[in-house]
C-alpha cells in the first residue's frame, strides 16, 4: 500500500558468534558490578546499555541472559531513538502504549485507488473505509500498555521509559518479575525457572502463542547472540546450549486455546484460523476472494509480502468484511502472531494485478510503510520467515526477490493501473535480515566479470534521504534502509531515473518514500550496464542507470546468472505487466483479455535477469457459482523479468535467453 503522513492507511488492500558459557546468575553479577569502576570513571560509550541490561538484571533479580533474550526478540537491543513501534512499543523492552501511535494513525486502507483484484474483466474493487475512533485506555489489550504497567512498577515516568533506553530496560526486568511473582515462581538465578514468565511478556492471550514466543527468546539465550545495535551500543549475551525448558508452565496458566486446525502454518509459528468470508450480494457481486483448487489448477508461484498501515484489530475486521477484498495470513507486530484467512487453494484479492493474485499468496504485517520508526519487530520478522519458509517448500517456490514479491514489486497489469499500484512494504523494510532468518542470505556469487550485481546495502548504515513520512514535501527522520536510488549519471547531483509509466509526462521523479521510480531494493539483482570509479550502472526501465557503490561501502555484490535480450534485428521489444494468453488460446464463454504492453521497451542491447518461464494464464472467475471457472492457457510463453524496482513480463519469442559473463 501507500503511506502517508503521519501513517496513511491502506487503501484497495490492500523485520551470530556462538560463544560457550553459562547463564550468569545474579549473585555473580552483583561481585562484578561491585568491582566496576568507581562512577567518577566514565563508562565506554558502546558499553553502557550493555551495563545495564546487568544492572536491571541485578535489581529486580531477573537472569541477565532472560533479560537480554527478551529485549533481542522485541527489537535486536534496538532503541529507535525513543520512537514507537507500529504496535507502539518503545525502546529495547518494547515496552507498549499503543493509544498514543493510534491516535496518530489512520485506518488500515482508506488511501489510494488500487483495484486488489487487479482483474479488467470486472469492475474496480476498491472499498471506502471510515477511520475507526481511537480506542480509550480500558478498551486496549494488556499486551499493548505495558510501559504505563512498568511506571507503576518502577516509579520512573513514561517519558523516561520511552526515551531512556537504560531506564526503559528497567521497566522491562520490572515486568519480567513481577510475571514471575504472578505466576508463584522464585525469583531464582535459573533462566529455565523463567520460561512461564516469557510466555507471560509477550502478552500473548493464547497458549501456543505464548509458547511460540517463549520458545523464539529461549533459542536466543542457547545460541547466544552480539550484535552492535542503532545507537553503536554493542551488546553481547554468551550461549548456553544446555538450557531446557519447562513447557507445563504454559500449560498452567490457563491460556485459552487458539483455532489452529484448519491452518496450513509450520507447527513452530502459532497460527489461528479467522476466515474470509465467501458471500454473494446479488447481481453478480460477491466478496471477498476467489475459490479455486490451486496448486492442481495452477501453480502458486510467488508470497507477496504486504504491511497493514493499521492496527491488528481493524485490519481482522476488514479481512472479515465480505464486502471488503482480502489477504491469506495476517501477522501480528507484538508477538509474531498469524492469523490465516484464505485458504492457499483458493485466490485472494491484494496484490492489485489478477495474473498475480491469481498465482500468489499474500502476507499482511503489522505496520506502516511511511513511518521510518514504526518499526516491524523481531518476534514478528522471525514468524514471518518461518512461514514463508513451509509454503516456499510446500508449493514449490524459489527463495529469492522475483518470487518473494514486496507489494511495491508487483507490476501495474496495463498502463492505466501503474500510477495506483501501491508502494509497500517500503524502504524500511529489513529484505537482508529478512532473507537471512529464512537461511537464504544475499551475498556475492561471482567475480567482478559476473555481469549482474545483486542489490546489498548494510541496512543500518545505509540511510537515503526520504520526504513525505509526516507530510509532503518533509524530510523523513534519518534510518537504515534496503532502498538505493539511481542517477541517470554517475554523480550524486545527476538527475534521477524517470519512469514515464508513473509519470506519463515526463516529470522528474522524486526522493518521496512512495515514489519507486528510481530505486532498487535489497536481493534484487541487474544486469551490470558499465562500472566508473565508485558507482555502477545497471539497465533499469530500458535506460542506464547510476547508483554509488564504494569499496568501503557496498550497496550491491557481484552476482552471475540468465538475463534477456531482444532477439538480433530487433530494436526493442515490448513490457508486460501480465502473462496472459494470446486471443485465440480463450474458449466460448470466456471473454479474451488484452494482451497489452505497458509503455515501456526493452531495447536493444540493453539486458534483464530472469525470473520463470511461465505460460500465458488466465484465470476466469467472476461468478460465485464455480462451475463457470476456467484456467485458461496458451501457447505463448513469458520471461519474468527484474525491469525496474517491479518486475514485468515479455514474450519469450521476442528474446534470446544468455548468460549474464558472456
Amino acid at each position: 500500500m501507500r503511506g502517508s503522513a503521519p501513517v496513511r492507511a491502506l487503501a484497495a488492500h490492500k523485520s551470530a558468534r556462538r560463544t560457550a558459557g553459562a547463564v550468569a546468575s545474579v549473585a555473580l553479577l552483583l561481585p562484578l558490578l561491585g568491582a566496576a569502576p568507581s562512577g567518577t570513571a566514565e563508562q565506554a560509550p558502546n558499553e553502557r546499555l550493555q551495563k545495564a541490561f546487568a544492572a536491571a538484571a541485578a535489581e529486580y533479580h531477573v537472569p541477565q541472559s532472560v533479560l537480554l533474550g527478551v529485549s533481542y526478540l522485541q527489537s535486536r537491543w534496538d532503541t529507535h531513538g525513543g520512537a514507537p513501534s507500529v504496535a507502539g512499543g518503545y525502546g529495547p523492552m518494547h515496552l507498549t502504549d499503543a493509544r498514543t501511535a493510534l491516535a496518530e494513525a489512520t485506518q488500515h486502507h482508506s488511501e489510494g485507488d488500487e483495484d486488489a483484484r487487479g482483474d479488467s474483466s470486472r469492475p474496480a474493487r476498491v472499498p471506502e473505509v471510515s477511520p475507526a475512533a481511537v480506542p480509550e485506555i480500558s478498551q486496549l489489550p494488556a499486551r499493548l500498555k505495558t510501559l504505563s504497567k512498568a511506571a507503576g512498577l518502577t516509579g520512573l515516568s513514561a517519558e523516561q521509559l520511552r526515551t531512556d533506553a537504560a531506564a526503559n530496560v528497567r521497566g522491562g526486568a520490572a515486568l519480567l518479575a513481577a510475571a514471575q511473582k504472578q505466576l508463584g515462581r522464585p525469583l531464582s538465578d535459573d533462566a529455565a525457572d523463567w520460561y512461564g514468565a516469557v510466555a507471560r511478556f509477550s502478552g500473548a492471550d493464547d497458549s501456543a502463542t505464548a509458547a511460540t514466543y517463549a520458545n523464539d527468546v529461549y533459542a536466543v539465550i542457547r545460541d547466544g547472540e552480539q550484535r552492535t545495535n542503532d545507537e553503536g551500543q554493542r551488546i553481547d549475551l554468551a550461549a548456553s546450549p544446555g538450557l531446557r525448558t519447562d513447557a507445563a508452565q504454559i500449560e498452567r496458566m490457563g491460556l485459552r486455546k487458539a483455532d489452529g486446525d484448519d491452518t496450513e502454518c509450520p507447527p513452530t509459528v502459532a497460527c489461528e484460523w479467522i476466515p474470509a468470508p465467501y458471500e454473494e450480494f446479488g447481481d453478480g457481486d460477491y466478496g471477498n476472494h476467489d475459490l479455486s483448487g490451486r496448486p492442481a489448477s495452477q501453480s502458486i508461484d510467488y508470497i507477496v509480502i504486504h504491511d497493514t498501515e493499521g492496527s491488528w484489530d481493524t485490519t481482522l475486521k476488514l479481512v472479515q468484511d465480505p464486502t471488503y477484498v482480502s489477504w491469506n495470513y495476517t501477522l501480528r507486530s507484538t508477538d509474531g502472531h498469524i492469523a490465516q484467512h484464505v485458504k492457499a487453494k483458493d485466490v485472494a484479492w491484494h496484490a492489485g494485478n489478477w495474473f498475480v493474485n491469481a498465482k500468489s499468496i499474500g502476507l499482511e504485517h503489522e505496520g506502516f510503510l511511511a513511518d521510518p520508526d514504526a518499526w516491524y519487530t523481531e518476534a514478528m520478522y522471525r514468524t514471518s520467515a518461518r512461514l514463508v519458509q513451509y509454503l516456499a517448500k510446500k508449493y514449490d517456490i524459489p527463495l529469492d526477490r522475483q518470487h518473494i514479491l514486496g507489494h511495491d514489486n508487483v507490476p501495474g497489469p496495463t498502463t492505466a493501473n501503474i500510477r495506483s499500484m501501491h508502494t509497500d512494504p517500503g524502504p524500511y523494510w529489513d529484505w537482508q535480515h529478512y532473507f537471512t532468518l529464512m537461511g537464504k542470505p544475499f551475498h556475492a556469487t561471482a567475480s567482478a566479470n559476473g555481469g549482474l550485481v545483486t542489490v546489498l546495502p548494510e541496512f543500518t548504515e545505509n540511510q537515503p534521504e526520504f520526504t513525505g513520512c509526516a507530510a509532503q514535501g518533509e524530510p523523513c527522520r534519518a534510518h537504515g534502509s534496503s532502498a538505493v536510488r539511481l542517477h541517470t549519471r554517475p554523480s550524486e547531483d545527476a538527475p534521477l531515473i524517470k519512469d514515464i509509466g508513473l509519470r506519463p509526462g515526463g516529470e522528474d521523479s522524486t526522493i518521496d518514500v512512495n515514489d519507486t521510480a528510481s530505486r532498487v531494493s535489497t536481493g534484487q539483482q541487474y544486469a551490470v550496464a558499465g562500472r566508473e570509479g565508485d558507482w555502477t550502472a545497471i539497465w533499469y526501465l530500458g535506460q542506464k542507470a547510476w547508483f554509488r557503490n564504494s569499496k568501503t561501502q557496498p550497496t550491491a555484490v557481484n552476482a552471475s546468472g540468465l538475463v534477456v535480450t531482444p532477439k538480433a534485428g530487433a530494436a526493442d521489444v515490448p513490457v508486460y505487466g501480465r502473462a496472459y494468453p494470446e486471443k485465440e488460446a480463450y474458449p466460448a464463454g470466456v471473454p479474451a483479455q488484452a494482451v497489452s504492453p505497458l509503455p515501456y521497451k526493452l531495447l536493444a542491447g540493453q539486458r534483464y535477469v530472469v525470473g520463470d518461464k511461465v505460460p500465458g494464464e488466465y484465470y476466469y472467475s467472476t461468478t460465485f457459482d464455480t462451475a463457470p471457472h476456467k484456467v485458461v492457457r496458451g501457447a505463448d510463453e513469458y520471461y519474468e523479468i527484474q525491469f525496474g524496482h517491479r518486475v514485468a513480463f515479455v514474450r519469450a519469442a521476442d528474446v534470446d535467453v544468455v548468460s549474464s559473463g558472456s
